[in-house]
């Protein structure tokens, strides 16, 4: 039997447009925005743990910290940009 992974009450998600190196390599590059988050205690469409805050709404793996639904202001991220959570 395998347990839960505890909910963190907060995160901090940081939006990154999606860049390449010199080599053509995928580079995130540096953070546009950091947002921090709260755990509404709900599930989001992809299943896991739903967090909101500052119009952002997103879904996040609470066992390997990957944002796996996110939302900025109802609309989804431009095109190659990402969202992952701060130190994680």
């Amino acid at each position: 039997m395998s347990e839960k992974p505890e909910v963190p009450d907060r995160r901090t998600l940081v939006l990154k447009p999606r860049l390449t190196d010199a080599e053509g390599r995928p580079d995130h590059g540096n953070p546009l925005r950091a947002v921090p988050v709260v755990a509404t205690g709900e599930e989001g469409e992809s299943g896991y743990p739903r967090y909101e805050g500052e119009g952002v709404a997103a879904d996040i793996d609470p066992a390997t910290g990957t944002v796996e639904a996110v939302t900025v202001d109802g609309e989804e991220l431009p095109y190659g940009w990402v969202a992952e959570v701060a130190g994680d």
